[in-house]
């Protein structure tokens, strides 16, 4: 007779109807949260490690940056960065939804919080202590702990292989590299110190070539001919915008490059190349090899 009754009480925890429980996100709000049933999840990296979390099935909405895995295209998009809107949210009817700690507009968010949906922000601190803390925080939320420290665990077995063949292929000297990112034509930016772009290039063994940047600014010519960078990192969505490798060459002073003579680009999907979570170390480690071990342009797939 318990086991007939224990059963239907566990699936029902599994949807997401369990006893309401509390978290603290990443600006030390403590959240509740109160169903797991309808999530909306915005960036594309807290969408990644929900799916890996194995909550697929309860998001019910996306933002435009989550691509990965690729199911996930089926979910309603409620657009990109800075232009979302909490009716387009709060039309999906969620019961939670988690988001990076700097999305903006945070009116939005404000919004979606006054209409009694709990909303939990993730921190985007970009090193590999900081994809831990994102992994465990949104573990907590959806209530699966373990299985987010399996996912931790395989980060670091991840890191163990990255380092191990960086030891074996040491290269003589570090490359420079420089992290060029366009969202959209005409708008053009550098990434330098503390962007996540330049976290995996680093943890990739390529040096940043773009001192005294802090995160992605808008693009000096000058600075960028000054920087000098052997290799040019950017992102699938870049090249697509400017309408290929020869429109990247074309931006101002990418030709002037030692990387842009030599046409030495790394292309990596954009969820790829920033990605602070489970990913982390494999695409740090196909960032090396493609750096150090390729001559020309490589797409990273």
């Amino acid at each position: 007779m318990k086991r007939a009754i224990l059963g239907p009480i566990f699936l029902l925890a599994l949807m997401g109807f369990a006893q309401p429980f509390r978290v603290t996100d990443a600006t030390g709000k403590t959240v509740e949260v109160r169903s797991l049933e309808r999530i909306v999840t915005l960036g594309g990296v807290n969408t990644e490690v929900l799916y890996a979390l194995g909550m697929g099935d309860r998001i019910v909405g996306r933002d435009g940056t989550s691509e990965y895995p690729p199911q996930v295209m089926s979910k309603p998009s409620v657009g990109l960065p800075g232009q979302y809107s909490a009716e387009a949210i709060l039309a999906l009817r969620p019961t939670l939804v988690v988001a990076r700690e700097d999305t903006r507009p945070t009116q939005v968010l404000d919004q979606v919080r006054a209409a009694g949906v709990p909303v939990i922000l993730v921190p985007i601190e970009p090193t590999v202590e900081g994809a831990k803390r994102r992994i465990r925080l949104l573990a907590q939320a959806v209530g699966r702990p373990e299985a987010g420290e399996a996912l931790i665990r395989g980060l670091e077995r991840d890191l163990l292989a990255l380092r191990s063949f960086q030891a074996q292929q040491a290269p003589k000297g570090k490359l420079r590299g420089l992290v060029v990112y366009l969202p959209a034509p005409q708008v053009a930016f550098v990434c330098g110190e503390g962007s996540i772009f330049v976290a995996i290039m680093e943890l990739g063994g390529v040096e940043n070539a773009l001192k005294g940047v802090r995160g992605c600014q808008p693009m000096n010519p000058e600075a960028v001919v000054a920087a000098r960078p052997d290799l040019l990192v950017t992102t699938k969505k870049t090249v697509e915008t400017v309408g290929g490798l020869e429109g990247l060459l074309r931006v101002p002073g990418m030709a002037q490059t030692p990387a842009g003579a030599r046409r030495k680009v790394l292309i990596m999907e954009e969820n790829y190349l920033g990605n602070i979570g489970p990913r982390m170390g494999r695409a740090a480690l196909d960032l090396f090899r493609a750096a150090y071990l390729q001559e020309g342009v490589v797409e990273v797939k």
